[in-house]
């Protein structure tokens, strides 16, 4: 027997888990599929990611009621940021403005939550919603669509069919390429290792961007004396750290760091990914869409991964929503198009600067070393390109 819904969710992350959250006031249908148990995703395990959440995804998460699942001691203020290329000497800095474009006065330029929180909390937020049917501890065989309806066969070989069918499976997608969409990926040939440290001295609730020479450490601030550590280093050259003992890492650390912390300890598990980006060539094809890192997957140096996965819920949520309260349908090409066209003018332009960064910022030759240098002196003494930057993250 085949079960019809009027959207198909495939990935129970935290972009999918969202967008349904954001059409909880509909009496649409949707059904969830994820291959992970309900328990897993109540009580996901550390994975070692903070999220850097600018102002307007903090309002979005606001909106859908997630926001106020997190705890107050899982929340840490970004205050400011600073990019630095080789050494310490000199820095391009991002201080937090007095007001953001609305005029309203804030006091930090963004947030960080756990990635694992967030997980947990977008889960919360329609474990129980009504209108919401899963079917968790499968995977999608085979997808495709028609005019009529989008069709995926689960591994258990039972049939689903729907309005729509919206993936939200990661930056891997397997329902992108079953539904014949193309996609631009970058290997970037390194590994991220990801860990906390705690330190004698306190961070100031200051990002640090450090492009060293072989390797980049980032420094996303989490309470004054723990800061998560982010080191993106060549895959070649990834077993070096991997078998340091936690004390050596910590060392290596600080020593790397000029001693700028102080003593520092390792104070949690040592989680690795590989390095891989995505942006597909286009947001839909019939009754489908594509959101999250489906759509485009970033390299972290700009921290607008999520970011922008969230926002791409948001668009085609919002557009949905319209359609469903006109009586229209929401599933047309016209619907679709639109969304496409609003998402891309954000993340193409944004996936496309952040490789070439990414590309100059990481080779080591000597004229790539001068042209860094010479990027951050110009950067710093452009106040429109800073505001520009700033704005993004404060809205």
């Amino acid at each position: 027997m085949t079960q019809h819904s009027d959207v198909i969710v495939v990935g129970a992350g935290p972009a999918g888990l969202c967008f349904c959250r954001s059409l909880a006031a509909t009496n649409l249908k949707i059904t969830v599929i994820d291959p992970h148990s309900s328990d897993e995703l109540a009580h996901p395990p550390f994975d070692g990611r903070e999220i850097a959440l600018t102002h307007p995804s903090k309002k979005i998460l606001q909106d859908i009621g997630v926001w106020q699942l997190f705890a107050d001691d899982e929340i840490y203020p970004l205050r400011q940021a600073k990019v630095v290329n080789g050494g310490f000497d000199y820095a391009l800095h991002f201080p937090t403005p007095k007001q953001n474009s609305k005029k309203q006065a804030i006091d930090t330029l963004g947030f960080f939550v756990s990635n694992y929180h967030i997980r947990r909390a977008a889960y919360d937020s329609v474990a129980n919603q009504p209108n919401i049917t899963w079917k968790l501890n499968h995977k999608v065989q085979t997808a495709y669509s028609d005019s009529e309806k989008a069709t995926v066969v689960l591994d258990n070989g039972e049939t689903l069919t729907a309005k729509l069918l919206v993936a939200a499976d990661s930056r891997f997608s397997t329902i992108r390429r079953q539904m014949g969409i193309a996609s631009d990926t970058f290997d970037f040939g390194r590994t991220v290792m990801v860990f906390r440290l705690e330190h004698e001295l306190a961070n100031d609730h200051t990002a640090m961007e450090c492009f060293l020479y072989g390797s980049t450490l980032a420094l996303l601030p989490l309470s004054d004396h723990v800061t998560n550590c982010v080191v993106t280093i060549d895959s070649r050259k990834s077993q070096q750290l991997r078998d340091m003992t936690d004390v050596e890492l910590a060392e290596h650390i600080r020593q790397q760091l000029n001693n700028r912390f102080g003593k520092m300890t390792l104070v949690s598990e040592v989680v690795e990914y590989p390095l891989a980006g995505v942006h597909a060539h286009r947001f839909y094809t019939k009754r489908c869409a594509l959101i999250g890192d489906a759509a485009c997957g970033m390299h972290p140096v700009t921290a607008q991964g999520f970011n922008l996965g969230l926002q791409s819920q948001h668009i085609l949520s919002k557009l949905i929503k319209r359609s469903y309260y006109l009586g229209r349908d929401i599933s047309s090409d016209r619907l679709l198009r639109e969304y496409n066209l609003r998402h891309q003018k954000d993340t193409r332009v944004i996936y496309h600067g952040t490789n070439a960064i990414v590309k100059l910022f990481t080779n080591d030759k000597p004229h790539a070393r001068l042209m860094r240098e010479g990027i951050l002196h110009v950067s710093n003494r452009l106040p429109p390109v800073k505001h520009l930057i700033t704005r993004r993250l404060t809205g």
